[in-house]
């Protein structure tokens, strides 16, 4: 059931699906929360090991920068978030800042900057930039599991346990040994659908009031409607506590995923 709610989300945003064996789809899930330096978000592999069954795993993780980053960015116009998005082929496997083995930025990501230094997340203000940022994918502390960010992320893509992130380099390997050093990092994020229902619900009262006429409102509201019940479906079973290592069957008449 997971697996087909993911892959349904990834095909309505135009995201591709990879499914040759072991090609891994790497999926950050940035969640609705707002409160900073927590690892709140999920980063979720999945990956086709015959022509019907899949292996899913969910890891913990965060997709934003941590407090200390936002109070003290390294660029003068703020700390790089990412933009929702999927970035083909714009992470290979290297060296974190010199130090371990990561999935590090190869390609080109879309950021935004959050330049206000309070220590508070805002998706709403700063320049939008697509380019090299090294934002790369690795993990917080070298053992066990870190309970806030802290300095661990200054816009990166990271891992709270070292464990779920040596089994995550484990299966890189395997897709690297299969396909060649080009991994494909997605990111859904859930905050930017909950702004847009309220950019809808503006728009829905703002028209109607101006014409005074129901129709349009009406439109807004089955708007409204298909979102919330895609991200309310989606979050009841994807934004969970699950075992890393599930094996998924595949019924989907689409084989080729």
């Amino acid at each position: 059931m997971i697996l087909q709610k993911m892959k349904a989300i990834m095909r309505h945003k135009g995201f591709k699906i990879f499914s040759r064996p072991f090609e891994l789809n790497i999926v950050g899930l940035r969640s609705k929360s707002t409160i900073p330096n927590r690892f709140d978000d999920e980063i979720h592999i999945f990956y086709k090991v015959s022509n019907l069954n899949w292996y899913y795993h969910i890891f913990k993780a965060t997709t934003d920068p941590g407090t200390f980053w936002l109070r003290q960015p390294l660029q003068p116009q703020g700390t790089a978030i990412l933009q929702e998005g999927q970035f083909l082929n714009a992470y290979g496997m290297g060296l974190h800042r010199g130090k371990y083995l990561a999935l590090v930025q190869t390609g080109p990501v879309a950021i935004i900057r959050d330049y206000n230094r309070d220590a508070i997340l805002d998706f709403n203000n700063g320049n939008k930039t697509t380019g090299y940022f090294g934002i790369n994918v690795h993990r917080a502390n070298k053992t066990g599991t870190t309970k806030t960010i802290d300095k661990n992320s200054a816009g990166c893509q990271v891992f709270e346990n070292a464990d779920d992130f040596s089994l995550f380099l484990k299966l890189c390997q395997k897709h690297k040994s299969l396909y060649g050093n080009r991994f494909t990092y997605s990111l859904i994020d859930f905050r930017a659908v909950r702004r847009q229902n309220a950019r809808y619900v503006a728009a829905g009262i703002g028209i109607a009031g101006l014409l005074g006429l129901g129709i349009l409102a009406i439109t807004q509201k089955e708007k409204i409607k298909n979102i919330v019940e895609e991200v309310g479906d989606f979050f009841s079973d994807i934004i969970q506590t699950k075992n890393n290592y599930e094996p998924q069957t595949d019924h989907s008449s689409n084989p080729s995923g």
